[in-house]
């Protein structure tokens, strides 16, 4: 992060005319992004959503309501503009990128961009959810689509991911990061009954015991109950580190990735943004270990990135008094100054 730039843009908001601290927390995000692009004269140039497609093994267990054809056929949707996530990008001028990085069928659809790392995870009820060489191609795929979105001139990005049953997978990473039963960070998902839940739970407890993965280790606990998704999107968190772009983190899933991602590479941090707080329980507890505290509280859980996305006119707005607000000269009007 570049100080310099961070004490410049924080001069500059402190000199806007308005009252000290009158944008909360948006000043926060712009003194931030001054840090990441190591300038106080920065603007968004584009604004993209990547999106994550992939199935989870662990749906054969009955952790979820639907079966893995649901996961192909809304990542279609994504993009013919019928999805949640492609409407939302439209009203936020981003661009949707749907990327196959583990479905268990293919898709002709043009539209959507072919990773396919794997068809699907194993059942990890079963048997490791990945190998290491699956684990690190994925993160390399997330890497990957950050740098190609750089030089295309993206510099600001959300995250978002599609695949039916990872909350399963993201609740096992969680209770596994934090040596905790799955209880604590388990929710209904997609709408589970109580039973449902409390069978939910029960697989997962009995995988981390079969299979003991590493807390200390983000990679094994990603190759014992982790998923292509949410693999991808370490990547991604990581990519926006190694390229100096704003990352905004989604809800439970994208989270997930995210304290995963700080795991491997503290500094990833810097360049990440919580954007809201999801209905599932273990959100703040994940935002809260990676030491980021979200904007948007709107007991969301819809996921494919439109929590996310649904920041991006913040981001814009914010900009734009920044940018083009009066400041206490321009005005003849004497500056505010911090009282004790």
């Amino acid at each position: 992060m570049n100080k310099m730039a961070m004490a410049l843009a924080k001069s500059r908001i402190d000199n806007i005319a308005m009252p000290l601290g009158g944008l909360g927390k948006l000043e926060d995000i712009l003194i931030k992004c001054a840090g990441i692009f190591g300038t106080a004269d920065f603007t968004f140039n584009k604004k993209a959503v990547i999106v994550l497609c992939a199935d989870n093994g662990i749906v054969a267990q009955d952790v979820t309501q639907t079966g893995q054809h649901v996961t192909k056929i809304v990542a279609e949707n994504m993009t013919d503009g019928k999805a949640s996530i492609a409407i939302l990008c439209k009203q936020a001028k981003a661009d949707l990128f749907v990327t196959d990085i583990g479905m268990t069928t293919d898709s002709d659809n043009p539209k959507i961009f072919n990773k396919k790392v794997a068809y699907g995870t194993r059942d990890f009820s079963v048997e490791r959810a990945m190998t290491l060489d699956e684990v690190n191609t994925a993160i390399s795929v997330g890497i990957g689509g950050v740098a190609k979105l750089k030089w295309q001139q993206y510099n600001l990005i959300a995250t978002g991911e599609m695949g039916i049953g990872n909350t399963t997978t993201s609740s096992a990473i969680v209770a596994a990061l934090f040596g905790t039963d799955a209880i604590a960070v388990t929710g209904k998902g997609a709408g589970l009954s109580t039973k449902g839940l409390l069978h939910k739970i029960d697989v997962i407890n009995k995988a981390i015991a079969l299979h003991q993965p590493n807390p200390a280790d983000p990679f094994d606990v990603l190759s014992a109950v982790g998923g292509l998704d949410i693999a991808g999107l370490v990547g991604v968190y990581l990519g926006g580190a190694i390229h100096r772009i704003p990352i905004l983190i989604d809800g439970f899933i994208s989270a997930t990735a995210a304290l995963l991602a700080t795991r491997i590479n503290p500094a990833a941090k810097d360049f990440m943004f919580a954007t809201h707080v999801s209905s599932e329980p273990a959100t703040k507890m994940v935002l809260d270990a990676i030491g980021l505290e979200p904007f948007l509280f709107l007991d969301m859980h819809l996921g494919e990135g439109t929590g996310a996305t649904m920041a991006f006119p913040l981001f814009d707005m914010a900009l734009k008094i920044y940018r083009e607000m009066s400041n206490f000269a321009q005005i003849n009007v004497k500056k505010y100054v911090p009282l004790s």
